[in-house]
């Protein structure tokens, strides 16, 4: 028989660890369960057990696993979903929840970040406003087919200054956290299959913009070379400042990514999987997380290192990028004469 009120107590820490450190809990509980805050209190401290009706409210409400809870072995696991549908949510809502996700990971006392990407994390997409632009376009268009999209075709000149804000500042954020990142070179041959499948559409307005997604794609390369060598994140176009060995680079060669990540902080464990290529689904089950973190640790030991110290691994990966970048830009060129 599992011990009830310890349990109420883990419940209300898990619950504690997905708030905003600038936001009331006692309030936010008191609120939820409608009670005054002496009732909540009471709740909050094991003194008073809750009802079966307010664990179902919390656990609804946080995206609380109850198995978890009690330790029951269910095979079953409870997932947060952030995804973007169209009349539903928005790419701008999507972004603005994922900002504050990632804030509330910077708060933490202690926090990491291992990120193993079978597409280049959509965070380093905005160091370059281009390559941001033809990414939020091709999700709208092609992936979730937004209304008004239909006979729509890509083209710079439309500014989406409202959505690069929001993805700056997510990109400002997580640049400062400390990430391991696990790629391979199909990771960015991802964006130019995107690309060439729009030039093979007719879906660019103007031709020539191709040619700038190619020139600014190598600048985007040269600069995550550059954060890999010095081993730290930082704006591209700013000075190269950070905090020394915060991001660490791998190459796997072996297993092919599938997009999976791993948070840790001093409160608790979340796991992040896409579906629908860029849609999230979190959970924060221990047991779900511990096998993410087996696989992930597994995972790292069969990759090569290519931050910081490996010059010489770090040099033939990214010269490896460039090449593909140019093979393509060579690709459509002769094509276009």
């Amino acid at each position: 028989m599992p011990d009830l009120s310890h349990t109420q107590i883990v419940l209300f820490e898990e619950i504690k660890t997905k708030l905003p450190e600038n936001e009331s809990f006692v309030h936010v509980i008191a609120e939820l369960l409608g009670l005054s805050y002496d009732s909540a209190y009471r709740r909050i401290r094991g003194e008073k057990t809750i009802s079966l009706e307010e664990l179902y409210t919390l656990c609804t409400h946080f995206g609380i696993s109850v198995d978890s809870l009690f330790d029951i072995r269910s095979g079953k696991i409870v997932f947060n979903s952030m995804a973007i549908e169209p009349g539903k949510v928005s790419t701008k809502e999507w972004l603005q929840n994922i900002l504050l996700n990632i804030q509330q990971i910077q708060q933490a006392r202690e926090k990491s970040i291992i990120y193993a990407a079978k597409d280049a994390p959509f965070f380093h997409y905005f160091h370059i406003p281009e390559l941001a632009s033809f990414k939020m376009f091709f999700w709208e268009k092609t992936l979730f087919q937004f209304p008004g999209y239909q006979g729509k075709k890509f083209s710079l000149k439309e500014s989406h200054d409202e959505l690069q804000d929001i993805g700056r500042k997510i990109l400002m954020t997580y640049s400062k956290l400390p990430v391991t990142e696990i790629w391979n070179e199909d990771t960015f041959y991802i964006m130019l299959r995107q690309i060439e499948y729009y030039w093979i559409s007719g879906l660019f307005e103007n031709k020539d913009d191709i040619m700038i997604l190619f020139d600014r794609l190598k600048d985007w390369i040269e600069h995550l070379q550059m954060q890999a060598e010095l081993g730290f994140q930082f704006l591209y176009g700013t000075e190269p400042q950070g905090v020394e060995e915060n991001f660490k680079l791998y190459e796997n060669e072996v297993v092919l990514n599938d997009n999976t990540v791993l948070v840790s902080t001093s409160h608790s464990t979340m796991s992040f999987l896409t579906y629908n290529v860029i849609n999230l689904l979190s959970t924060t089950d221990p047991v779900f997380c511990e096998k993410i973190n087996f696989f992930l640790q597994g995972l790292i030991k069969k990759s090569t290192l290519i931050s910081s110290s490996a010059a010489k691994v770090r040099r033939r990966f990214f010269n490896q990028l460039l090449k593909q970048l140019l093979r393509f830009r060579e690709k459509i060129e002769f094509n276009q004469e």
